[in-house]
């Protein structure tokens, strides 16, 4: 099938390239094929945020968003931050100590995976063709190195290579430009900054795991706009960074989670048990208490920001959103921007697409526009944090972090750098102190694969594992002695087992609770783990997330 423009992923920035393209071509009377695909059974189904929207991207695309419906009802009215000191103790931080970008004064407390949904309406009414449940695979090339488009998985394969009777090939889809929008670390995207070599000069992305739960809690502990942030415990006590949240959403809905760095050193950190145990603490347990859990998530998050920011143009296509990582790490916030890049993609597409044959293979124009954005100047006012964290360590980092952002604006005369990549941090198991993690109490705290229920996830049982090892020894030979096999932790959906049979341990791999955080992709010590899309229409699907 032949398209103009292929985008792949139906994200906050897919979705926003999709419109912008199609109200411009509308404007200049321009004749634009548009496609989405999205590997998720329906958009939304794999969208996972916090999430505070801040709407000025929405106003540039939609100005009417409000009379149009936009699902942004529930408007921020009241901004806490907490350190947490200890297991009960926190400290309410003062306004005046919290960096400016980080407050909320005319955000809305959303559901992201309801706004793409929204945003999808919005661009099928335009003319685009939204295709869920269609997982891009492959990248395609013309003979002379530009990218043609994608390919779209076969259906109905067996676990070991053969067409079942529900077979059916994949679909290539050719374009003129194809965006990528998968989302953090996504698998085609890592290809393509490998391919293209986009990431040179540029320090490695640095990623948080953030693990989410919906909550209805009784209607005399909601305070409906109400943002808590924390930061300290319980990460603090292994020397890790991350902080959590706390949205006081509509209809007695509260979204809590937890980020947890991914450059943590502990190989015995569990980034789910951490969240199980801060929910615990009596500022969050205040709201939980004679709550019920509703749905939960988690995803990696690419918080390097501009430093770690690949070149996002190639021959044929662009790298847009998170796929490249563009979230503002300070303002904990990665959907404004991830719709603003794809605005400017759009932009950039349209005005190329004029030119008819003439139109250039490698859309430089994108970085210019980009630079001339207010997209740029956000990235490059908070492009110090990863650096301030995890050189300086939270307590230092923090005080740097506020200095930079609250005096001088984000405008510190140089740039701190970070080249130590996730995967490299950890330090062996022997030299760590090891964690004893609370039993669940199966009212505030929960196991993972009750969990990973609650996420609705689901697989074809019968298909090749997505899931796939360079080495298949290097789990019980090197991760297991050097790191306790770290995956059996950092895995927020048991995905990862040791598990000790009559011939001895063997490393299992539970391919159908997979949640398509990218976790395993990011931190596996060995670089061993390689994830890749399974079958369309697998994975999570995630109500109101």
């Amino acid at each position: 099938m032949e398209f103009d423009v292929v985008i792949v992923g139906a994200g906050p920035a897919g979705l926003s390239a999709a419109c912008r393209v199609m109200q411009l071509a509308q404007e200049k009377e321009q004749a634009v094929t548009v496609c989405v695909v999205e590997k998720g059974s329906e958009v939304g189904a794999h969208t996972l945020s916090g999430a505070v929207l801040e709407p000025r991207a929405m106003e540039e695309l939609f100005p009417n968003w409000q009379e149009m419906g936009a699902p942004l009802t529930t408007a921020v009215t009241q901004d806490n931050f907490f350190f947490y000191t200890s297991g009960k103790g926190a400290i309410k931080l003062p306004n005046i100590f919290i960096p400016p970008p980080t407050h909320n004064d005319g955000n809305y407390i959303v559901s992201m995976g309801n706004v793409c949904r929204w945003l999808a309406e919005q661009a099928e009414n335009l003319g685009v063709e939204v295709y869920p449940g269609f997982a891009a695979a492959e990248v395609l090339f013309h003979d002379d190195g530009r990218v043609k488009g994608i390919a779209t998985g076969d259906m109905g394969v067996s676990a070991e290579g053969e067409h079942k009777d529900s077979y059916m090939p994949g679909m290539e889809l050719h374009a003129k430009y194809t965006l990528f929008a998968e989302g953090c670390r996504g698998h085609l995207g890592k290809q393509l900054i490998k391919h293209f070599a986009l990431d040179e000069g540029k320090d490695p992305q640095h990623y948080g795991l953030g693990i989410k739960e919906i909550w209805e809690i009784p209607a005399d502990k909601h305070q409906e706009g109400l943002v808590v942030h924390g930061l300290g415990w319980p990460l603090s006590e292994s020397g890790s960074s991350g902080g959590a949240f706390l949205y006081h959403a509509d209809s007695n809905q509260v979204y809590i989670g937890l980020i947890t760095d991914l450059n943590y050193s502990n190989p015995h950190v569990s980034p789910y048990e951490e969240f199980q145990r801060w929910k615990h603490h009596p500022e969050t347990l205040k709201y939980l208490e004679g709550g019920t859990r509703l749905s939960y998530g988690a995803r990696a998050i690419a918080k390097g920001g501009l430093n770690s920011l690949p070149k996002m143009h190639f021959p044929g296509g662009l790298l847009i959103g998170c796929d490249a990582g563009t979230l503002n790490s300070v303002k904990i916030k990665g959907n404004h921007t991830a719709m603003k890049s794809g605005l400017i993609a759009a932009e950039t597409v349209v005005e190329a697409l004029s030119h008819g044959a003439s139109a250039p293979a490698d859309l430089e124009a994108y970085a210019s526009n980009v630079e001339a954005s207010w997209l740029h100047e956000e990235l490059h006012s908070t492009r110090n944090f990863s650096g301030f964290m995890h050189k300086f360590g939270f307590m230092l980092g923090s005080a740097m972090v506020w200095i930079d952002q609250t005096i001088f604006r984000g405008k510190l005369p140089f740039t701190l750098n970070d080249t130590v990549p996730d995967y490299a941090t950890l330090k062996p198991a022997a030299e760590s102190k090891t964690i004893d993690y609370p039993k669940p109490d199966n009212t505030i705290s929960f196991d993972r694969l009750s969990s990973v229920f609650l996420s609705n996830t689901n697989h074809e049982e019968d298909q090749p594992c997505h899931l796939t090892l360079a080495d298949a020894t290097i789990p019980l030979a090197k991760n297991l002695p050097m790191f306790d096999e770290p995956a059996q932790r950092y895995c927020p959906a048991g995905v990862y087992e040791i598990v000790e049979d009559p011939s001895g341990q063997r490393f299992q791999i539970n391919a159908q609770n997979c949640v398509h955080c990218k976790t395993c992709d990011i931190k596996d010590p060995a670089q061993n783990i390689n994830w890749v899309s399974p079958e369309g229409f697998g994975g999570p699907n995630y109500p109101n997330m």
